[in-house]
């Protein structure tokens, strides 16, 4: 059974790790709980996530450190809770930027989301994209004070969190704004798609067609 401390010591592990950059996880997608996945991955009954955005972009899933994914662009997937294990959450942070994280996406939810807040108060000056998993937790992640910045999304749309994600490392990579440029081509065609649609069979057609 592994244990918190087995995920500390990992992750302060990696960080003292000598290896190349390209083999390092270039976003890490935490959140509060399994119970977040849905929001957070995806899923096939709700609305797309941050899992379905960076895959969409030529993302691959790195699940071992030893044997990093072929793909030029990676993340990573971790459960890290802020009040049930607070000393992996401050780890998880500390450690984000010698681990080769450049930008971290954080979803929370409930009353109390306070994961995304704390881990943009400790892996500062990390960029940190807030999800609020519910309605209720929009306040609690948006809720930072003066001089502690966190950039955060409306509620369950960590899509729009991994796009947001992608456009800061795309700043420094044309490939990179390539891609976001061709999957925004692809979504406004879809849309025209659904337009004509509509307009040629007609309302009623339409909607049974659907």
């Amino acid at each position: 059974m592994t244990t918190v401390t087995d995920l500390i010591d990992l992750f302060e592990a990696e960080a003292a790790r000598d290896r190349p950059t390209e083999e390092m996880p270039d976003v890490g997608i935490i959140m509060g709980s399994d119970s977040d996945l849905d929001v957070m991955a995806g899923s096939e009954s709700g609305r797309p996530g941050a899992f379905d955005a960076l895959t969409a972009l030529g993302f691959e899933e790195c699940t071992d450190y030893d044997d990093p994914p072929e793909s030029r662009y990676t993340f990573e997937t971790w459960v890290v809770s802020a009040h049930r294990t607070p000393e992996l959450m401050y780890t998880y942070a500390e450690t984000a930027a010698d681990r080769g994280l450049d930008v971290i996406i954080a979803g929370a939810g409930g009353k109390s989301a306070d994961l995304p807040n704390m881990t943009a108060s400790i892996a500062y000056p990390l960029p940190v994209i807030g999800v609020p998993v519910q309605e209720k937790s929009v306040d609690s992640v948006i809720g930072m004070p003066h001089g502690a910045p966190l950039t955060a999304v409306d509620a369950g749309k960590s899509y729009n969190a991994a796009l947001s994600a992608v456009q800061i490392l795309a700043r420094g990579d044309d490939e990179l704004a390539d891609r976001l440029r061709s999957l925004h081509d692809e979504r406004q065609t879809d849309v025209a798609t659904v337009s004509w649609s509509l307009h040629d069979l007609g309302t009623n057609a339409f909607s049974d067609s659907r």
